[in-house]
């Protein structure tokens, strides 16, 4: 066996890159809204055209010359039409003034106050044009440009669910090639939608296909790389979403009009479209669904990629529960139809339903605190393109401590105390004095770094928790979680006005509550992926006895030895 440790992993390699590379247009989609959908300073439109615009003492000779010096929009601009009409223009509404010949700033005279029936005048200065602008979602409409993120965040819950349950129904190969081809049909359908409706319904469906495929994508990293190499392989899928984030700002920065720069965002997602339809289907779920036959192809595949000239056998690895061969398809005639598994098996006894509770309730608390540590750093100032490509660019750092905690604390253990750390972070933030700017900024950031690490390998460490029959289920349904806690994150912004630390004391009880539970978790670091809830059940209930006795099924071991060693003869001699 000693030439087993010498084995090239080409294959395995080429797989991974072409699969993460897509989880880069993910990123995109996600962020995608923050320069899209951004209102730019307005004013209410007028009947005529402009001579003269006047703002306090500063006059210009057009509107566009004035948005510089318009600080605030609680003021109103004063302009002149070419007919003499003087008017007061506020955002959402407009005053005509009545005897007046000279232009002014301050008037006491009558005023004839007017809805904005003649639409807006944007500062195109920065973008020039938006959904906000396209469609006017401002002063009575403002509430449908505030549902653009939330109903896509709504998509993204749903298409966690659905597309995890597919994977595990239809494999996993098939649903990254249709979500991978949703992302880029319906990403280049946004930028053609005529109106606001139909825009929020092509970007739900976009969210869809965005989050199915990061699910299934994770899921299937995780079961095609060996497992030395598990931990980076399914966190370096978050540095490629990271990735796509740095790349919204570069587009955001280079192109202003939000229909272009959405093609040119879903452009990204072309290379892999063309060729997704090419990668195999993992030999966990092929030997789950009891098709030995193509399970074998691929191995043998692996084998010519790799170079390796005696490919292991399915039927020596693989305890085949036949009293003949080891056949193809889903086996004899007569067996029955193998069980359709639903969210119910994720509460199939109290252990893996206390496992599945911990797991959506550290998924919920690093979406939460995630999101709450990043719409509290909006007070950074500075240019909002490179402020986005820096909380890109943060998230890499993050990722690589969490994959050297990993692997040499184990999942469980790195786990538990950032949770805690985080949970003290928020309550440090509440002793700072709010004079400290500088320190403040910096315990946030902190405090995000830390979340980013308990949210990021929470991914690896639930698909390593489930057996392969229900892991898609298990990811998808925690990526749900993570998605209601990113709907919830606002509001819980919003509760400042009750108290100014409340959203952080919020996060920080969820933390610490996540880091106890986590304690009653198995550490999965360097145990095989399981393959049937029994043996995942084992794992839990009694990891002693577990060692001192035979396994109660060979299934995972088994597939493990696949992962591990790829498609090479594996002695079974000890």
């Amino acid at each position: 066996m000693g030439h087993k440790g010498k084995m090239r992993k080409g294959f395995q390699a080429c797989v991974y890159f072409a699969s993460v590379f897509q989880a880069m247009s993910c990123g995109i989609h996600y962020l995608a809204s923050v320069f899209m959908a951004v209102t730019p300073n307005f004013v209410c439109g007028i009947p005529g055209n402009v001579s003269s615009v006047l703002f306090y003492n500063s006059s210009e000779a057009s509107l566009e010359d004035i948005w510089t010096t318009w600080t605030s929009t609680e003021n109103y601009i004063v302009v002149q039409l070419e007919d003499g009409e003087i008017w007061e223009l506020n955002q959402c509404s407009k005053a005509k003034r009545e005897a007046s010949l000279d232009l002014a700033y301050e008037y006491r005279g009558n005023k004839s106050v007017f809805s904005c029936s003649d639409g807006f005048l944007y500062d195109d200065t920065k973008w020039k044009s938006t959904v906000v602008t396209q469609w006017d979602l401002v002063c009575d409409r403002e509430w449908l440009a505030k549902l653009i993120q939330p109903t896509f965040m709504l998509g993204v819950l749903v298409g966690a669910v659905i597309f995890g349950d597919i994977a595990d129904r239809l494999g996993r190969q098939r649903v990254m090639w249709f979500t991978s081809a949703g992302q880029f049909v319906f990403g280049i359908a946004v930028a053609f939608t005529s109106d606001y409706y139909s825009f929020v319904v092509v970007r739900f469906l976009l969210a869809m296909v965005s989050s199915g495929y990061l699910v299934v994508a994770f899921v299937y990293v995780t079961e095609f790389v060996g497992i030395k190499a598990r931990t980076w392989a399914s966190m370096h899928v978050h540095a490629f979403f990271a990735m796509g984030i740095m790349v919204v700002a570069l587009v955001g920065f280079l192109v202003r009009t939000w229909w272009v720069y959405q093609i040119f965002l879903s452009i990204a997602t072309l290379p892999f479209v063309l060729c997704c339809w090419m990668l195999p289907e993992t030999p966990f779920w092929l030997l789950s669904e009891e098709r030995y036959e193509d399970a074998q192809k691929v191995i043998n595949t692996m084998a010519r990629w790799n170079k390796v000239s005696t490919p292991c056998k399915v039927a020596e690895l693989y305890s085949v529960q036949h009293d003949g061969p080891v056949s193809g398809g889903t086996g004899d005639n007569d067996a029955p139809s193998a069980k359709k598994h639903n969210i119910l098996d994720l509460f199939c006894n109290w252990y893996i339903a206390r496992r599945t509770i911990t797991v959506w309730l550290v998924w919920f608390t690093g979406s939460l605190g995630y999101y709450v540590f990043s719409l509290s750093s909006v007070n950074l100032g500075g240019n909002e393109y490179l402020n986005l490509f820096l909380i890109g660019a943060v998230e890499l750092p993050c990722y690589i401590i969490a994959c050297i905690g990993m692997d040499k604390l184990g999942r469980r253990n790195t786990l538990i105390p950032f949770l805690i750390l985080s949970a003290l972070i928020c309550v440090l933030i509440m002793f700072i004095p709010q004079d400290f700017n500088v320190l403040i900024i910096l315990a946030n950031m902190a405090g995000k770094f830390s979340i980013g690490v308990a949210f990021g390998l929470i991914y690896l460490y639930t698909a390593e928790l489930y057996p392969t029959i229900v892991r898609s289920l298990a990811v998808g349904s925690g990526s749900m979680m993570c998605r209601v806690g990113s709907v919830v994150a606002p509001f819980c912004v919003y509760l400042r006005s009750v108290w100014i630390f409340m959203p952080l004391l919020l996060v920080g009880i969820m933390a610490l509550l996540s880091g106890i539970l986590t304690i009653m978790l198995p550490e999965t670091l360097g145990k095989p992926l399981t393959n049937t809830l029994e043996e995942a059940t084992e794992i839990g209930r009694n990891e002693k006895s577990c060692s001192e006795k035979t396994p109660p099924a060979q299934s995972g071991a088994a597939l493990e030895k696949i992962e591990m060693h790829g498609p090479e003869t594996v002695s079974t001699e000890k």
